[in-house]
């Protein structure tokens, strides 16, 4: 077997760090020093591995996107109908792999950096367009042509929690949030009966 450098390890340590980090700022507004610090090594080692604050928050970016769509594809290979699968994206999104106070100060945080940074906007569009694209594709059966629409405003809903539960700063409650996105399926599958 193969032996595993320290490089992997303490760049994933770094990006760890930097989640946190960001979790616990609120904002982008953190030093490599910082995230360094949190990860056990040197802010000279940080600036080694990516270059500098801004490829660490993309690296962060990604591992967070990665963590989300292995969850996603997790759960959707256990639906076996359409509703499920609509279902399986929503419990994904509020996981609490994904639904934890640091990660949705990140997420929130990555929203600010794409408005800046080119690679963090190509990032969250592709975010975007799979989240649409699983939506879609599980509502069509459910509501036709209708589908669209409705994974639009559901993937709206689901930002919409992350952005409250950012603002509220009080426990994540996963329950709650996904019962409130499956509560507007709802009403959107009986208004196609």
């Amino acid at each position: 077997m193969p032996k595993l450098g320290m490089e992997p390890i303490r760049r994933a340590a770094l990006v760890t760090a930097t989640i946190h980090e960001i979790g616990e700022r609120g904002s982008l507004d953190v030093t490599v020093g910082a995230i360094a610090k949190r990860a056990g090594m040197s802010s000279a080692l940080a600036h080694h591995y990516f270059g500098g604050k801004e490829q660490i928050f993309i690296a962060a970016m990604r591992h967070t996107l990665t963590v989300y769509g292995d969850e996603v594809r997790a759960a959707l290979s256990k639906a076996t109908t359409s509703h499920e699968r609509v279902e399986a994206i929503v419990r994904a999104s509020f996981s609490s792999s994904n639904f934890r106070a640091d990660v949705i100060a990140a997420w929130l945080n990555f929203y600010v950096l794409a408005q800046h940074v080119p690679e963090a906007k190509r990032l969250l569009a592709i975010y975007q367009a799979r989240l649409r694209s699983n939506l879609v594709h599980a509502l069509r059966p459910l509501l036709g042509r209708r589908a669209p629409e409705v994974a639009s405003r559901i993937a709206a809903l689901i930002d919409g929690v992350y952005l409250r539960q950012s603002l509220v700063k009080l426990a994540t409650d996963q329950s709650n949030s996904t019962r409130q996105v499956l509560d507007y399926l709802s009403i959107e599958l009986e208004r196609a009966a």
